[in-house]
């Protein structure tokens, strides 16, 4: 190995200690979005890379590996044989149960395998890697942003492969197949991740997201229970309001238009993590479009260019 790039390796190797050492903007700095704020997730973007790729390769190791094994075989099996046939895609949408006007659900995570992915991203947690959790929620250890179009986001290589998986792979062909007017409006991704837990992030008011659709997928294991913390889904023709509560690896897919909100949550915790597809320029569809897709033209990614720009 050249001088170079034994000095190149060495860069690379302290960047993790280096991430560890940064002093983080306050609690009160980052709710309040001051400029310093935004300027420290700038000025270290490439060092909080580098020092995810550093933990990946030292201290994950190959303790767990994140691939699509931790969907749902059903799921799983029907989204592949889609690919291969579009033809098939009825298969995909029959795992989908309308629980509320324009609410689907499904089991996305193979409930056995959710420990895995939780111990990950507990691992996340305490790698003591800055990460910046979603603004507009209550800052704790368990908030992250997903996408690399996020400032402070988890960069580590591995969960990046996987996150770009559910959302080309999964989600974009689902949310087209369950909502066809977001075609066209679904290039470009964003997603986060959250626990609620009393005293830290307890709910979330009525809402809607800028968003073409939203995937909310419930990351608590068989068994862990809590109190409160459902969702909401409020149909504005109606006026009516439907209460759900998530079960082990199951998804919630909606049109971002769709109004819902989080009761609180009164005991335990519940960890989530929250997909969004949309246009490019942050577009998303005009209510009442429809259009009739292709089932072929369904099942690809689009070539869109990633942009840079985070809705929050």
């Amino acid at each position: 190995m050249s001088h170079a790039a034994i000095i190149n390796e060495q860069a690379t190797f302290n960047a993790l200690d280096q991430a560890r050492n940064l002093t983080l903007p306050s609690r009160q700095e980052m709710l309040m979005r001051a400029p310093a704020v935004q300027q420290f997730w700038d000025n270290n973007r490439e060092l909080l890379s580098s020092a995810w790729t550093e933990w990946e390769r030292t201290e994950q190791g190959n303790a767990f590996n994140l691939d699509e094994s931790l969907l749902s075989a059903k799921l799983r099996d029907a989204v592949n044989k889609a690919w291969e046939d579009p033809t098939t895609e009825l298969d995909v949408k029959e795992l989908w149960e309308e629980v509320a006007p324009g609410v689907f659900q499904c089991q996305f995570f193979d409930p056995e395998r959710l420990a895995e992915l939780r111990g990950y991203l507990e691992n996340v947690a305490n790698a003591e890697i800055p990460l910046r959790p979603p603004y507009g929620i209550a800052l704790n250890r368990h908030g992250a942003m997903l996408d690399k179009r996020s400032e402070g986001y988890l960069a580590a290589p591995e969960f990046q492969a996987f996150y770009q998986t559910v959302m080309d792979k999964y989600m974009r062909p689902v949310a087209r197949l369950l909502f066809p007017e977001v075609m066209g409006y679904d290039s470009q991704t964003f997603g986060f991740s959250i626990q609620y837990q009393p005293g830290v992030d307890t709910s979330l008011r009525l809402h809607t997201d800028a968003s073409a659709a939203t995937m909310n997928i419930n990351l608590n294991l068989p068994g862990e229970a809590f109190t409160g913390s459902e969702i909401d889904y409020y149909d504005p023709t109606t006026g009516v309001v439907r209460r759900l509560s998530f079960e082990a690896g199951i998804a919630m897919i909606h049109r971002g238009s769709v109004p819902h909100a989080a009761q609180p949550i009164t005991s335990g915790s519940r960890t989530n993590i929250v997909l969004w597809l949309y246009g490019d320029r942050r577009q998303i569809p005009v209510r009442g479009l429809t259009q009739e897709i292709d089932a072929k033209a369904r099942w690809t990614v689009p070539e869109s260019i990633p942009d840079s720009y985070a809705p929050f």
